[in-house]
């Protein structure tokens, strides 16, 4: 096996005088990652986005990290098979924990099918600071409501290795949270997502 630690013995960790604390005090409140996990249309980017504009609007630092857009730019030179899939996790991963290191509460919607790769993301930071939560929505509400068309070209295979029809979804075994987003409506799901913010300690409580 080929030795390639010596290129890199130059490459050393810079600890900044500017640290996790001092910007958690300057906002005023935690970094966490927040991880909406679910099969396509189950609801993760609307529910993200939605919990997003409840913690801004009362004064919380938030960033969505949204799988389509996330593919326009840092994961555009991936695809969707088994190999990129871990690849354009292991990415999100890595970015979402500098946002919560910056203080950030990150929101990352993305199907991320695989359990072993959500648990490799929550091995990256310190206990509590990964919630993941669980969009629970039967695929058969998540067809209706595919606009994109993408369930019709999957179970037609126009679309391999399409999550739910022809590669497989692994549902969490113990998430923090599970939303019912296939039954319970937004504004609901929202309240859920942000009680359990302040059970954590994440946000203050009223």
């Amino acid at each position: 096996m080929t030795d390639l630690s010596p290129p890199f013995k130059h490459i050393v960790w810079h600890h900044a005088t500017v640290t996790r604390i001092r910007r958690e005090a300057l906002n005023g409140h935690r970094g966490a990652i927040l991880w909406f996990t679910g099969l396509s249309g189950a609801g993760k980017s609307t529910l993200a986005h939605a919990v997003e504009e409840e913690l801004h609007q009362n004064g919380y630092r938030t960033f969505v990290l949204d799988g389509d857009n996330i593919r326009h730019g840092l994961c555009s030179d991936l695809g969707f098979t088994p190999e990129d899939r871990i690849e354009n996790i292991r990415r999100v991963g890595e970015v979402a924990k500098l946002f919560m290191q910056a203080g950030i509460i990150v929101l990352t919607a993305f199907i991320s099918p695989y359990r072993v790769e959500r648990e490799r993301v929550r091995g990256l930071v310190e206990h509590g600071d990964f919630i993941e939560i669980y969009c629970d929505s039967p695929v058969e509400i998540c067809e209706s409501r595919d606009v994109k068309g993408l369930y019709k070209k999957a179970r037609a295979g126009l679309i391999p290795e399409f999550t739910g029809i022809s590669s497989p979804y692994e549902t969490p075994l113990n998430p923090e949270l599970i939303v019912s987003t296939g039954k319970t409506n937004l504004e609901s799901c929202v309240q859920q997502v942000i009680d359990e913010l302040k059970l954590r300690g994440i946000i203050k409580q009223d």
